[in-house]
């Protein structure tokens, strides 16, 4: 009986054991830096970063305008295209490099973790919903109606 206890104690304090640690583990880790303080943080890197992109986006406004004047394979619409989505994809990639961009794909992140955590109504309860907004909606209306109709008919009284 002695010998019952010992293991069924034993057990015990094994799953207690196993629970606690279960318990003080982090199912997943706290990003050190928030989004905001990731986009506060600016540096050499970053402004010259966002010089670039607002060079690229500039010119990618003035290709189809000027450069086919300047050199003679731009006369091709599909040559200009291909430099103007270059070009995007050039300052888009310099934004991404920036603070701010880091910042931005952190908010992301965070917003489809987010979206994760979402529950969506069910179809009964969109159905109901629905109507109450569409019945809401006739009373207000009908409401601001009767008020227009009363605020002209005051205005009328004074105007003539």
């Amino acid at each position: 009986m002695s010998n019952n206890q010992d293991n069924l104690d034993t057990k015990l304090s094994d799953a207690k054991a196993r629970a606690g640690s279960l318990l003080s583990k982090k199912t997943k880790p706290v990003p050190e830096n928030s989004a905001v303080e990731v986009a506060k943080t600016s540096s050499a890197k970053d402004i010259t970063l966002w010089l670039a992109a607002f060079a690229a986006l500039i010119g990618a406004t003035l290709v189809n305008q000027y450069l086919p004047g300047y050199w003679q394979p731009a006369n091709n619409v599909w040559i200009r295209i291909g430099l103007i989505v270059a070009l995007v994809v050039v300052a888009l990639v310099c934004l991404a490099l920036t603070h701010q961009g880091r910042a931005f794909k952190i908010l992301l992140k965070d917003a489809a973790v987010e979206l994760r955590r979402v529950t969506w109504p069910s179809k009964d309860e969109t159905f109901t919903n629905t109507w109450q907004v569409i019945v809401v909606i006739a009373i207000v209306g009908f409401i601001v109606w009767l008020l227009d109709n009363f605020f002209n008919w005051f205005v009328g009284l004074f105007i003539g």
